[in-house]
């Protein structure tokens, strides 16, 4: 079997033991079933640190790994997804697609040290309103923990022939084809877009939008668990497929693991793996 045939053996698996109703409220069993299924993989390549928190009336919990670099006295990048998902929906792409992208990087990051410390994050109730990301970027920065770069991974196994942005000049820049994987990044984190496109760009087409003022003038971009980061002060990038600018299925019953393009989610996930063990 070629490495591609396995790896793409491994993808199916782990979707397979994520892909189903997972509403922190409405299927809170479904979300402690993912929430025991991750912790049980991550728990292969480390000790796993339960981050609890509350909010209100909700409380949530987050699992964190955090895999030793080959030089300790650097920030840590931290690389996450949100493992709830939406009401009435298996939730494939999202973000089921984030979550084993994690699994395997974690796998490989493991496997080989990479140059700064790694903290992987498996966030819960992005859908409340990124709570848990919140809870934990305003723990860090309580700690004044310094990070390199924060990097949510969000919704990445979805083509389209047709791109919509909240823009339509955008179009002109960026294409009409929902072929490509984009980095979102504050203006912080501006100046390690390049590297991280060329690097990804080697496996996946690769486009970049540097957001000034936290994202506040195109609200769209702040919908998932980069922009607590953001708001507290950290530099932070999503990586996405452009959710629901693209995938038609999103936040539907019909968001399920036959309408992925497992070869676009491979590509994405080797050439994260090369970018971000390359960030200096």
């Amino acid at each position: 079997m070629s490495r591609d045939q396995q790896f793409e053996q491994r993808l199916l698996a782990d979707l397979e033991q994520v892909v189903s109703p997972r509403h922190a409220r409405w299927d809170a069993l479904g979300l402690l079933a993912v929430r025991s299924f991750l912790r049980e993989q991550l728990e292969q390549w480390g000790s796993v640190e339960l981050h609890t928190f509350e909010d209100g009336a909700d409380a949530g919990v987050n699992l964190i790994l955090k895999l030793p670099g080959q030089r300790q006295d650097l920030a840590p990048v931290l690389v996450a997804a949100h493992y709830d998902g939406p009401l009435g929906s298996p939730g494939a792409d999202d973000n089921a697609t984030g979550v084993v992208a994690l699994l395997e990087l974690a796998r490989r990051w493991a496997a080989t040290p990479t140059p700064r410390p790694l903290w992987l994050v498996a966030f819960d109730k992005e859908e409340w309103g990124m709570l848990g990301s919140r809870a934990l970027a305003q723990d860090l920065r309580s700690q004044n923990q310094p990070l390199h770069l924060m990097v949510s991974l969000e919704m990445l196994g979805y083509t389209a022939e047709k791109q919509n942005y909240p823009f339509e000049a955008m179009q002109a820049v960026y294409g009409n084809r929902g072929d490509f994987i984009a980095l979102v990044a504050n203006t912080g984190a501006s100046p390690m877009l390049p590297a991280l496109s060329r690097g990804m760009g080697a496996h996946v087409t690769t486009k970049v939008l540097p957001v000034p003022f936290k994202g506040r003038l195109m609200p769209d971009v702040r919908l998932s668990d980069h922009s607590p980061f953001w708001d507290a002060g950290y530099n932070a990038m999503m990586v996405t497929d452009t959710s629901f600018m693209r995938n038609p299925h999103y936040h539907k019953d019909s968001d399920t693991i036959e309408t992925l393009d497992l070869p676009f989610l491979m590509a994405v996930i080797d050439g994260l793996e090369v970018a971000i063990r390359e960030l200096r």
